[in-house]
């Protein structure tokens, strides 16, 4: 079974579907008119603005949290550090171009997933990608598709390999073992979500700022500390983008196609556009206008790779330690080392794998569960989070490589009926984002209300 879903997964993961997100983010990019670029800082205001009028469960900042909280996480950490450490440098901007298409690809997901979701039995929100393929383009077996795929990527990606990355950051950093880090996780995660999408938003809107402020001034300080290097590191980065790296070091080398390959596939796992994840988040916020959660949503790309992903690739090219040979979290603890006194850096990278895991495991919960109940009909949901919860502490405990191989192969199946989704329905995007700026302008329509 490993060994069909290593291959299978390869398979899917090809430059074939690398191409098709890339496409649709060019796409999305074009006919929006470039939305991404002109909209940012309305798109930073919307953020923080409280929406009065409009149905849903959460405010804009509180979706933009809870997605948050699945994408930032150990693509930011072990993902940059493997795309820097396998493809040089040089893999950084091509992961900066990936998450500029990728807002595009973002907005959409989250236009979509407002104008077409609907509420349950329980007065509660429902949307993402299986709404909009059924009832957006009239192809209800995609959205069962997708939905099947989702839920059992969720139980991967989102659970067992989170919780094993916390618990093994925790027990390497201070001892406690993998039975009782498996433990407290399941207990703090079922605190969590019995309460559903108000509750894991409540806690994401206050963990996850908290986690990356935490790591930002990490970061920030190993750049001050080796500032005399940062000029060559960012220039390594645009000349390695086109070229590809030569070996030095404990660096074997990697031609252009590697350099690009690694830039765009870390840069996709890490902010997730066009997966068809963060949408079903975006889909429970209060607006009365879609167009706006999907400004706001974009913003969480933005700030996932060009922030986030940044902060750590300007460590490790500042600090030089990407020739060291080490790769993942081990060459992230190296770059901070380098700029942190005693074991401030394995502490605070430690850290941040861990909350990042514990995040992530609450957003998926949630991204899960919503393609559970689109499966069936709204029923045996406490179960669906009773075995989520079981599953937090098996996870913690089991070795992942089949685990990795699934989930690797779920989320790519997950990616093609929302990619066909999105590039179908982009008129209508088109021309509703169109009409959305017009009544802007003419103020027929609020910017904020």
């Amino acid at each position: 079974m490993n060994f069909f879903f290593a291959e299978f997964a390869r398979l899917m993961w090809g430059p074939w579907l690398l191409f098709l997100l890339l496409g649709a983010g060019f796409i999305l990019t074009v006919r929006l008119g470039g939305i991404q670029f002109r909209n940012l800082f309305y798109a930073f205001q919307l953020t923080f603005s409280k929406e009065r009028e409009g149905k849903g469960d959460v405010s804009h900042f509180a979706a933009l949290m809870t997605a948050m909280a699945a994408t930032v996480g150990m693509g930011n950490i072990a993902g940059v550090s493997t795309a820097v450490a396998l493809g040089g440098p040089g893999a950084i901007f091509w992961m900066w171009i990936t998450g500029l298409l990728g807002m595009a690809t973002k907005y959409a997901e989250g236009f979509l997933a407002v104008k077409y979701r609907k509420i349950n039995e329980h007065g509660e929100i429902s949307g993402g990608p299986m709404y909009y393929l059924e009832f957006g383009l009239g192809q209800k077996w995609l959205g069962v598709c997708f939905a099947a795929f989702g839920a059992l990527a969720a139980f991967g990606i989102g659970n067992m390999i989170q919780a094993n990355t916390a618990a093994h950051a925790v027990s390497e950093a201070l001892g406690i073992s993998n039975f009782a880090m498996g433990l407290v996780l399941a207990f703090f995660t079922g605190l969590v979500i019995i309460g559903g999408i108000k509750r894991i938003a409540e806690v994401a809107s206050y963990f996850v700022p908290l986690m990356v402020a935490i790591y930002f001034v990490g970061a920030f300080f190993v750049i001050f500390h080796n500032l005399d290097h940062l000029a060559a590191g960012i220039q390594l980065i645009f000349e390695h983008a086109f070229t590809g790296t030569a070996a030095t070091g404990g660096f074997i080398g990697a031609s252009l196609a590697k350099t690009i390959r690694y830039g765009v596939a870390r840069g996709l796992f890490s902010n997730e556009s066009g997966m068809g994840s963060a949408p079903i988040a975006a889909a429970a916020a209060k607006t009365n206008q879609p167009a706006k959660q999907a400004l706001v949503s974009m913003t969480g790309t933005f700030l996932d790779t060009l922030v986030v992903c940044s902060l750590t690739a300007l460590a490790l090219s500042a600090t030089g330690v990407w020739t060291s040979g080490e790769t993942g979290v081990a060459l992230t603890i190296q770059a901070f080392s380098h700029g942190l006194p005693g074991n401030w850096g394995p502490m605070i990278v430690t850290l941040g794998a861990a909350t990042f895991a514990f995040s992530s495991i609450l957003a998926w919960e949630y991204y899960g569960e919503k393609c559970f109940e689109y499966l069936f009909k709204g029923k045996w949901i406490v179960g669906y989070r009773y075995v989520w919860v079981m599953f937090v502490f098996i996870g913690a405990m089991v070795k992942l490589e089949i685990v990795w191989n699934f989930s690797d192969a779920m989320n790519a199946l997950m990616a093609i009926p929302n990619l066909i989704g999105l590039i179908l329905l982009s008129g209508t995007l088109a021309r509703e984002t169109q009409s959305y700026e017009m009544g802007i302008r003419d103020g027929s329509i609020d910017k904020f209300d």
